[in-house]
């Protein structure tokens, strides 16, 4: 019996980790082991920047609406609180759109 040698898949390993690195600075695209902790860290960030996302352009659309309700003479949280008690089902980012691209409509819907 023969003993196992690994070294074609060790070597598949370690260069799928430096084709993950590609573009990085510095060491860190052609050593392995600052290659690994990288990749690592990146993924890290990858994972909670994809959960701000979603707060900043929120964030994004609550300023646009906001610019766009005192352009007609109220309030973005007046204008929410109206929408929602008038049964009107558009979120804020329908209503960023319309306000941005659409000013005539979003006046109508003010009104």
């Amino acid at each position: 019996m023969s003993r196992v040698k690994r070294g074609k898949s060790h070597l598949k390993h370690r260069k799928n980790i430096l084709k993950q690195t590609k573009g990085y600075k510095w060491g860190r695209k052609s050593k392995i082991t600052l290659a690994k902790t990288a990749i690592a860290k990146a993924g890290v960030n990858a994972y909670r920047d994809r959960r701000n996302k979603k707060r900043t352009f929120r964030a994004l659309w609550q300023v646009k609406i906001n610019a766009a309700a005192r352009l007609n003479g109220t309030t973005y949280s007046k204008l929410i609180d109206k929408l929602a008690k008038s049964g009107v089902k558009l979120d804020r980012k329908v209503l960023s759109v319309i306000a941005v691209k659409y000013p005539e409509v979003f006046t109508a819907l003010t009104k």
